[in-house]
C-alpha cells in the first residue's frame, strides 16, 4: 500500500489538530457540506477545499490560523458569502481552507450613551440593525443582501450601500477592530474612541483588505440617532445632468438631510415591471430616467415634508424634474424602495448581464454614463445598458444586458473585452473599477493597471510585512 505523501500527511495532521479545537460541528469535510461554502451566489466562481473550518471564538479563530501558518496551509476568510468578485472562494486546485465566521455571531455591547456596538464578524448586517433599533438607534449601513452579509465580510470589502451619501462607508463606520495576524496573534484594537491619535490607525490597513491582511473577528461601530421623520420620493427627471443638479438642490434646501439618492433608467424599471411581481410604475407617463430619494429629519414635522415639496416644486419650475411621487405612509415608501431591489432581480431574465460596479466624481455620472453607452454600443451593437445605483455618492451599477436573440453564452464570453471598454471611460474620468464590491478574483489583474507604480508597490510591501508566507486570501486583491 502507497503511503500519504507528506503534504497530504501534514494536511491530515493539521485538520486533525482543528478537529481538536473546533469540535465536530466546526470542521465540514463532506463535500455536499462544504458546497455551500465554494461557491459564489452568482455562479461565476466556484472552487475546492479539503476542509471548511467553522471557530466559535477569536480565540479558535486564532488557534486554527496558527495550525495552518505551521502547516503552510492557505486560508480564505468568509462571510456571508455574497461577494461578487470571487473575494470569498478558494481556487479551483483545493489547496485552500475555507475559514468561516459565520458562528461568531454574538452582538457583545451596545453603548447608547456612546453609540456605539461591538459586534463579531459572523454577526448578520440585518441582525445588528435590529439590535441597533431595539436600543433606539441607528446602524445606517444597508444594502440589499442585509439578510445574509455579515459584519466581518462589509468591513473587509469596505462596503457601501444606499446611505453611503449621508452616513459613509463602512470605513467611516468603523471605531475599533479585533483581527486575527496571520502567524495566530490576536490584535485587540477594540476601542470605541472617535478621537485617538497615538500613531498609526492600524484598523484601516484591514477595512477593504479582503481578508488578505488579517481575520477580522470582532468590531465597534458607530451608531446614529434613529430618524423620526422620513420623506420618500420617486421622481421623473429627463437625464442624469438633471438628476445630479437635483441632487444638490435637495441637499442645499434640506440642510444635507438627503440619505439616499438612486438614478434608474426607463429599461431598469420595465425590466422590473415585467418579470418581477408586486413591482409598480409609480407615476402615471413614462421617463427616460428616475431618482428615488429618501430625506430623513431627526424630528417630526409638517415643515419638513413642506421643505420637500418646495424644493421639488423648485426643480419642476427649473425643468429638472418632470413628474414625482412623495409617498404617504411606510407601506408606499417600502413599495417604491421595492423598485429599486427588483432591479437586480430582473435582469437574469433578460439573458446574459455583464456587470460593472463602477464609481466616478459625482459632477461626472452624467458624462460617464452616456461616453459609457456610446462606447459599448459601438462594440456590441444591440447591447442594452441598464445604469442604476447610488449615484448621491458617484456609484454607478453600469450592467450590461446582451442584445436581444444574442446567443448567452458567446455574450458572456465577451465579457472581460467589454469591462475594459467601460474601464477605458473610467480611467480617463479618474474613477474606480471598483466602487463597492472588492478586488477578489474577479479585477485583480487590473490592479497595476490603476494603480501607479508607486502606490502597487506600497500595496506589496504590506502584504509582505503582515502575510510574509501569503496564506490569506492568497490570489485575491493582488497579482
Amino acid at each position: 500500500m502507497t503511503s500519504a505523501s507528506p503534504a497530504a500527511a501534514s494536511l491530515a495532521a493539521a485538520l486533525d489538530q482543528i478537529r481538536a479545537i473546533v469540535g465536530p460541528n466546526g470542521l465540514l469535510t463532506a463535500p455536499e457540506d462544504m458546497a455551500p461554502y465554494l461557491s459564489e451566489w452568482r455562479g461565476r466562481f466556484k472552487g475546492n477545499s479539503p476542509a471548511v473550518v467553522r471557530p466559535a471564538s477569536t480565540e479558535e479563530v486564532a488557534a486554527v490560523v496558527r495550525i495552518c501558518a505551521e502547516a503552510g496551509i492557505p486560508v480564505v476568510p468568509q462571510g456571508g458569502n455574497t461577494s461578487l468578485v470571487g473575494g470569498s472562494i478558494p481556487y479551483e486546485e483545493g489547496r485552500e481552507i475555507v475559514i468561516s465566521l459565520s458562528r461568531m455571531n454574538r452582538i457583545r455591547g451596545i453603548d447608547t450613551l456612546n453609540y456605539t456596538m461591538t459586534a463579531e464578524a459572523g454577526v448578520v448586517l440585518k441582525t445588528a440593525q435590529e439590535a441597533a433599533k431595539d436600543k433606539d438607534r441607528l446602524l445606517p449601513m444597508s444594502l440589499g443582501a442585509e439578510g445574509t452579509c455579515q459584519i466581518g465580510g462589509l468591513i473587509s470589502t469596505n462596503a457601501g450601500g444606499i446611505n453611503v451619501l449621508r452616513y459613509g462607508n463602512m470605513r467611516d463606520l468603523v471605531l475599533g477592530l479585533e483581527v486575527v495576524l496571520a502567524d495566530g496573534r490576536v490584535w485587540n484594537g477594540l476601542r470605541s474612541l472617535r478621537k485617538n491619535n497615538t500613531g498609526y490607525d492600524l484598523k484601516h490597513l484591514f477595512i477593504g483588505a479582503e481578508g488578505t491582511l488579517g481575520i477580522v473577528t470582532a468590531a465597534v461601530l458607530k451608531l446614529y440617532p434613529r430618524p423620526r421623520q422620513a420623506e420618500t420620493a420617486f421622481i421623473a427627471v429627463p437625464s442624469p445632468a438633471a438628476a445630479i443638479e437635483l441632487l444638490a438642490r435637495l441637499r442645499e434646501a434640506s440642510g444635507d438631510a438627503v440619505a439616499a439618492f438612486e438614478l434608474m433608467s426607463r429599461r431598469c424599471l420595465e425590466f422590473a415591471l415585467k418579470h418581477v411581481a408586486g413591482t409598480i410604475d409609480p407615476l402615471s407617463e413614462p421617463s427616460p430616467w428616475y431618482v428615488l430619494t429618501e430625506l430623513t429629519a431627526g424630528t417630526q414635522s409638517d415643515a419638513f415634508r413642506e421643505t420637500v415639496e418646495a424644493a421639488l416644486g423648485e426643480a419642476f419650475e427649473a425643468e429638472l424634474a418632470t413628474d414625482a411621487t412623495i409617498a404617504q405612509s411606510e407601506t408606499q415608501a417600502n413599495q417604491l424602495w421595492f423598485i429599486r431591489e427588483a432591479i437586480v432581480e430582473a435582469q437574469k431574465f433578460e439573458g446574459g448581464s455583464i456587470k460593472n460596479d463602477v464609481s466616478v466624481p459625482v459632477s461626472r455620472v452624467a458624462e460617464f454614463i452616456e461616453r459609457a453607452e456610446a462606447a459599448v454600443a459601438a462594440a456590441c451593437p444591440g447591447i442594452r445598458p441598464t445604469p442604476f445605483g447610488h449615484v448621491g455618492d458617484g456609484n454607478i451599477h453600469f450592467n450590461l444586458s446582451q442584445p436581444v436573440g444574442a446567443d448567452t453564452a458567446a455574450y458572456l464570453a465577451r465579457w472581460d473585452e467589454i469591462c475594459h471598454v467601460v474601464n477605458e471611460v473610467i480611467f480617463d474620468l479618474d474613477g474606480s473599477i471598483s466602487a463597492e464590491h472588492g478586488v477578489g478574483r474577479f479585477k485583480k489583474d487590473e490592479m497595476p493597471v490603476i494603480k501607479s507604480p508607486v502606490e502597487f508597490d506600497l500595496l506589496r510591501a504590506m502584504k509582505a510585512a503582515l502575510d510574509p508566507k501569503g496564506l490569506l486570501n492568497p490570489g485575491k486583491m493582488l497579482p
